[in-house]
């Protein structure tokens, strides 16, 4: 029984990152005897095991062949006899499928060492085009790394998109990937990445007019960036979406949530883009009722959070000087509006005007604050 760390800890490793988590191949090894040694199995689909004492998890060896049509379409095989090369030859990208020894020599049969170096992401065999997640999976590592794709690894990304693949995947798989791309360094790549093969048709349809459209990518692209240099949160770059549609964007971003199984707190602050977007835009020169109208659709009394994410998410997206002086009149005009007595004007209120003598209260404090 040999026993080698793999995959993305020897990548990171390389890079001069930190690793949080190491996982291992076994080669030699039955499930018998690696129960027998005190390991305990955790795997459903292929053997895994944790570690008794580390808790790291550690894979029998395996090969796979292609069954059926998606990512779950596989047959695993897992065997003493399968070796370390053929375990690694399944892999996706070749910066993902070197390993290292319990001493620490490097194990590179398909050249991911050099293609780090390089920072080139390629593919590692032609069974590549058998799983469609790693169109999503190679757009990610784009956002993470700034690595260019290799030209015939786009080409078996087109490939899968061009059989229809990507339409096997669930809607949690294509989140999960699109939101972790969302938060690596570079997010904007992923959708450049996802553009070149086509892939933005099949995950994210309702995003065509900006992802289709070179400008309108770029653009978002810099917003993204912008972002991500702030450590802005996973909703404020979603909503960067919404912001980049323009208005009337409501039922695009409302048909992608609910299709993706988006989280309701990532959904609220992108719909909320929507509905107070024209707002949002104009806030510098609008009158002081034209603000408290724009707050209120933010439900920013209520929920001061979103109007503080809604004005990053602003300044993420239009950073210039008219969005500095929107973002700056908004949050003038939520603290006046904020200092209103509003429980004392309904004490001394008709039950009917109370609604009103606040808003007008409210006006006359922002235009005194703006």
């Amino acid at each position: 029984m040999k026993r080698y760390v793999v995959g993305g800890a020897v990548r990171d490793a390389l890079l001069g990152l930190p690793v949080a988590d190491r996982d291992w191949v076994v080669v030699g090894a039955t499930p018998e005897e690696m129960t027998a040694a005190g390991f305990r199995p955790v795997g459903k689909d292929f053997p895994v095991f944790l570690h008794p004492e580390t808790h790291e998890e550690h894979a029998l060896a395996r090969t796979e062949r292609k069954s059926g049509r998606g990512y779950r379409g596989f047959t695993v095989y897992a065997s003493p006899e399968v070796t370390l090369e053929e375990d690694l030859k399944r892999r996706d990208l070749t910066i993902n499928a070197m390993a290292q020894d319990e001493a620490g020599r490097l194990i590179d049969p398909f050249g991911g060492e050099r293609d780090l170096h390089a920072g080139l992401l390629r593919h590692v065999s032609g069974a590549f085009a058998e799983d469609p997640l790693r169109v999503l999976r190679v757009a990610r590592f784009a956002a993470r790394f700034g690595f260019r794709i290799a030209d015939e690894t786009l080409v078996l990304m087109r490939r899968l998109v061009d059989a229809g693949e990507l339409q096997t995947l669930v809607a949690e798989r294509v989140w999960q990937e699109v939101s972790r791309g969302l938060c690596e360094p570079r997010p904007g790549l992923m959708f450049d990445a996802l553009a070149r093969c086509g892939a933005q048709h099949a995950v994210l349809p309702e995003l065509d007019a900006v992802l289709g459209k070179d400008d309108a990518r770029a653009a978002l692209a810099a917003a993204l960036e912008r972002a991500a240099r702030a450590g802005a949160s996973l909703a404020e770059r979603f909503a960067l979406l919404a912001h980049a549609l323009g208005e009337h964007c409501q039922p695009a971003m409302a048909a992608l949530c609910a299709r993706l199984k988006v989280p309701n707190e990532v959904e609220d602050l992108s719909l909320a883009v929507c509905r107070c977007g024209a707002g949002l835009r104009t806030a510098g020169e609008d009158a002081p009722a034209g603000l408290l109208k724009t707050l209120k659709c933010v439900d920013a009394f209520r929920r001061p959070e979103r109007l503080a994410a809604l004005l990053r998410t602003l300044e993420f997206a239009a950073p210039g000087d008219a969005s500095a002086q929107a973002v700056r009149r908004l949050a003038r005009a939520s603290e006046a509006a904020r200092a209103v007595d509003a429980a004392a004007i309904a004490a001394d209120a008709p039950q009917s005007e109370i609604a009103a003598r606040i808003d007008a209260a409210r006006v006359r404090a922002i235009a005194d604050a703006c």
